[in-house]
């Protein structure tokens, strides 16, 4: 038996504006956009090359729904962006204007800083040290 996550759904106001943000400023793909009735969309973005999860980017249905917009993790880094070139990365996201909350640390596990997605989830770009990137990446 095979089991995996395919999608991780994020609560957003607008799926047309957290399309252009994930397409635009961390270059992820639009993998579907399929319309489900006036006011639902099937909206799945991940990043390129990425073979086993995707983000299902669900707009908020309602007040309680829209109360979690940005505040997906209780204010915890709640996604994890894993790269195999942190500055080639953390470079291309800071010029397409992506606001990093922490700097740049080296931590026993790898390179990582903390950066806030469009409505301020945040977010850890992290390239796993050597020792570490059949651990956790």
């Amino acid at each position: 038996m095979h089991n995996r996550i395919a999608h991780i759904a994020l609560v957003v106001k607008d799926y047309d504006e957290a399309i252009h943000f994930y397409t635009q400023k961390l270059d992820f793909v639009l993998l579907e956009d399929t319309k489900i009735d006036e006011f639902k969309r099937w909206v799945v973005v991940a990043p390129t090359g990425a073979k086993e999860c995707g983000l299902l980017l669900a707009k908020a249905a309602n007040e309680e729904q829209l109360k979690s917009v940005g505040n997906q993790a209780g204010g915890r880094v709640g996604f994890f962006l894993f790269t195999d070139d942190f500055r080639r990365d953390y470079d291309k996201l800071t010029n397409h204007g992506v606001t990093f909350v922490r700097p740049p640390k080296e931590e026993p596990y790898g390179v990582v800083a903390v950066f806030q997605d469009l409505y301020g989830n945040l977010w850890d770009l992290l390239e796993p040290s050597k020792k570490n990137k059949g651990v956790i990446g």
